[in-house]
């Protein structure tokens, strides 16, 4: 399309299109980003972004300044529901290792970290994306408003339920993780909720989360199995939630308690199967877009994060942008297909009813070697390095 300097249309202004932004920007490429919201307004909770995405991001010089505004996870334990410690697990000491910490976050801080680096870039809102056609050289997004966004290259970075992807590849059936998740930020004290706390709770078909985010606050999240019915249609209050947790340790049912009903949220775990083509001429996917995995490994937000440095590094000067789009999703397909099998995995594992499989399950992870635990949290934290182009 254009003789000077790259431009990128970045579709959808979440934590990985934010991220596509900056990095792009670092490495010389034009950006602009429409979202299809009328505000800049990040919904949800709250999240984690790993070592393996600071480490990328640093990769590029950028760093977020995390540590303004969350908290780094500097205690990691998985407990029975009813509090007795399980395993305390080595991931500080790796990330540690790695060079680099983890964060946890609530997403509006993060929003505001990503905002406060992106500066002056286009960022257009309203902006409900309904296609793209490829044209000469390049490729135009159309949206339902009448807009029309041309460049260079386009990426689809808008979500589960991205409309990039629906004109790429179609959008399967969303798969059902089989529970839903309940969500909570909450301003909390606890003698068990130490700074830089993360604290999983596994119980029978139903586990529980309980993190330091920094600035005095909780972030909390449960689940327990159901139907795809009744997950995606939870109309229960938070009296029901306490019902699901009764008997469990005392900071699970009291960060309940203290949490204002209305700020509790409720969203079905779904993923979808894995895609194995991501694009198409100059257009690609990144992050939920491409490959949406569950929550199990809280990885979501990093992966994303760890694709736009990896696009940014292939987009760097290219000669050749369709190549350099081919590249980027060869480079990420193995790394981000092994990570959606591992949180489905993690998932299913997490979530056993039967009691023998859970005693097992338990036993295991009680005994288990260091070395075999490190191993793999360095592998999961671990940023692959982007080898040179040929």
């Amino acid at each position: 399309m254009s003789r000077g300097p790259l431009k990128a249309i970045v579709v959808g202004a979440g934590i990985g299109g934010l991220t596509t932004a900056i990095a792009l920007r670092r490495v010389g490429v034009e950006v602009e980003v429409y979202e299809r919201a009328g505000e800049l307004r990040a919904t949800g909770s709250a999240l984690s972004v790993m070592t393996n995405a600071v480490t990328a991001l640093a990769g590029l010089g950028i760093d977020l300044h995390l540590e303004k505004y969350g908290r780094q996870v500097d205690l990691f334990q998985i407990r029975t529901g009813r509090g007795r410690l399980i395993r305390t697990m080595p991931f500080p000491e790796v990330c540690r290792d790695l060079g680099a910490p983890s964060f946890c976050i609530s997403r509006p801080d993060l929003q505001q970290a990503l905002l406060a680096e992106a500066g002056d870039c286009r960022i257009e809102l309203g902006a409900v994306a309904t296609g793209f056609e490829i044209s000469g050289g390049g490729a135009e997004v159309r949206f339902a408003d009448g807009r029309v966004a041309s460049g260079d290259v386009v990426i689809g970075a808008d979500g589960f339920h991205s409309a990039v992807r629906r004109r790429l590849a179609g959008l399967d059936d969303a798969r059902d993780g089989g529970y839903v998740c309940w969500l909570g930020i909450v301003p909390f004290r606890h003698r068990r909720f130490t700074t830089g706390y993360v604290g999983h709770y596994w119980g029978s078909g139903q586990r529980f989360g309980l993190i330091d985010i920094g600035h005095g606050r909780a972030y909390w999240w449960g689940t327990r199995n159901m139907s795809a019915e009744a997950s995606h249609d939870w109309r229960g209050g938070k009296d029901e939630i306490l019902r699901t947790y009764a008997g469990w340790a005392d900071e699970v049912r009291e960060v309940i308690r203290v949490t204002p009903e209305p700020d509790i949220i409720a969203v079905p775990a779904q993923d979808r199967p894995f895609l194995e083509r991501w694009g198409e001429g100059p257009v690609t996917l990144l992050g939920d877009a491409a490959h949406p995995m569950l929550t199990s490994l809280g990885q979501g937000a990093a992966v994303a994060m760890e694709d736009a440095v990896v696009l940014a590094e292939c987009l760097k000067g290219a000669a050749d942008p369709v190549r350099a789009l081919r590249r980027y999703e060869d480079l990420r397909r193995e790394r981000t297909r092994e990570l959606v099998v591992a949180s489905r995995m993690a998932s299913d594992a997490q979530h056993l009813e039967n009691p023998w499989r859970r005693t097992v399950r338990d036993l295991r992870l009680r005994f288990a070697k260091r070395r075999s635990l490190v191993e793999r949290d360095t592998a999961m934290l671990t940023f692959p390095p982007v080898p040179a182009a040929p």
